[in-house]
């Protein structure tokens, strides 16, 4: 073999090791972003009155419920 073909063929296997890692990284975002949706029909189906809410305002209604409930226990 060559050592033209050998720097041919370890270009073609570090391209399918990046092409592989992208395509891992595709579905890890996918599958967070497929998290996140079911997380957030959850909490709207419990808090129907966050659906009209800013993001910033959800989180301090949520802190406030958490943290009244941990010192009511």
């Amino acid at each position: 073999m060559s050592n033209t073909s050998v720097k041919a063929e370890l270009e073609q296997a570090k391209h399918r090791l990046e092409e592989a890692q992208a395509r891992n990284r595709v579905k890890e975002r996918n599958a967070r972003t497929h998290r996140l949706i079911l997380t957030g029909a959850i909490l709207e189906s419990i808090l129907p009155e966050i659906k009209d809410m800013e993001p910033d305002s959800v989180k301090r209604l949520l802190e406030q419920r958490l943290s009244r409930q941990t010192s009511d226990e």
